[in-house]
């Protein structure tokens, strides 16, 4: 076996004895996490933005951005819920590059995972304490989840791990609401299918153990766009595509039938600054369409503090270092626009 093993890594239990999370940050968790539930059972008209940075690469522009949503958030209690990205894990298409906090609490220096664990738990707390807002995350790795299983109130699984088998069973033992993105593909049955498995309960192996899970209801699906096999992107959240998601939903009799649009990645063309204009879009048809409107709970944004990208090195404060991302005026712009618009 080709592995150099490093060293053992703390338990879950241990981080989190390291890093507990208040009682006080539990009741203000628990408080807008049955705000968010709410939405996804149907039993609230509110809108869920999940909005923030592709990865979070430092925490102090991180928590500046969250900041700046607060205040926002409180404009707009009354019709939106925000929901800050705080994506820890970055997956990469070729393995190359930047992977993330949990591998690099510094992009400028070299991995180190017990810190990087440690170090994004301190960011989801500090995003609750100083903010008062929950956080996202994407389950990249099931076996971390449980270093942030009492600090998380949304998790997307991406395109390339919906059709994998452990991230379907985790999110079955999971309880807050899981967006399954269509994998590059396009394939809405394997979202669906993807969507199916972790509603139901399900035993295996998890962290060493044998687990049993009761299902997730929460389970819902997110458009994020697709690839041909030419390499072309493919939006996938205009009218038709919806409509046809609706109907695939009632004829699979899912609970909760929920939906999410990803305005970035192959929806984009990889053209963070159409986010605005895909966003509109979306709002259109839900108002159009008497299903849609019941059924699209949400729309995923990629924004920072500067719009656009650097590389790991540029050094500018609160700029993306992956994917490009909408600039802070813009972004601002278009929750407001959402919120009047729902």
């Amino acid at each position: 076996m080709n592995i150099k093993f490093i060293k053992k890594l703390p338990t879950p239990g241990e981080i989190i004895n390291e890093l507990p999370l208040s009682a006080e940050l539990k009741k203000i968790k628990n408080e807008i996490d049955d705000e968010i539930r709410q939405v996804f059972i149907g039993e609230s008209s509110k809108f869920i933005v999940v909005i923030g940075p592709c990865s979070a690469d430092r925490e102090d522009s991180v928590l500046e951005y969250i900041s700046r949503l607060a205040r926002v958030q409180e404009k707009v209690k009354d019709t939106l819920i925000i929901i800050p990205r705080v994506y820890t894990n970055k997956p990469r298409t070729t393995g190359e590059g930047y992977k993330g906090m949990v591998h690099q609490p510094d992009p400028n220096k070299e991995p180190n995972i017990e810190e990087g664990i440690k170090a994004i738990r301190k960011l989801h707390i500090k995003a609750l304490s100083e903010g008062h807002l929950v956080t996202a995350d994407e389950m990249l790795y099931p076996e971390n989840y449980s270093y942030l299983a009492d600090l998380l109130s949304y998790v997307a699984i991406g395109a390339r791990s919906v059709e994998n088998q452990q991230h379907r069973l985790t999110v079955s033992g999971m309880d807050i609401p899981v967006g399954m993105k269509n994998p590059t593909s396009g394939d809405i049955t394997v979202m669906l299918n993807s969507v199916m498995a972790a509603q139901l309960s399900h035993n295996f192996v998890y962290n060493g153990y044998e687990v049993s899970t009761m299902g997730n209801p929460l389970t819902h699906t997110i458009l994020r766009g697709a690839v041909d096999f030419y390499g072309r992107n493919i939006p996938n959240y205009h009218y038709e595509n919806l409509q046809e998601l609706v109907n695939a939903y009632e004829e699979r009799g899912l609970a909760n039938p929920a939906i999410l649009v990803d305005t970035n990645h192959s929806n984009s063309m990889k053209k963070f600054y159409e986010q605005p204009r895909i966003a509109k879009e979306v709002l259109f048809s839900r108002k159009w369409d008497s299903k849609l409107k019941t059924m699209i709970k949400g729309l995923m944004i990629e924004s920072y503090l500067v719009e656009g990208k650097q590389d790991l090195y540029g050094g500018v404060y609160g700029k993306s270092i992956t994917d490009p991302c909408l600039g802070w005026e813009d972004s601002e712009k278009l929750i407001y626009y959402i919120a009047e618009n729902v």
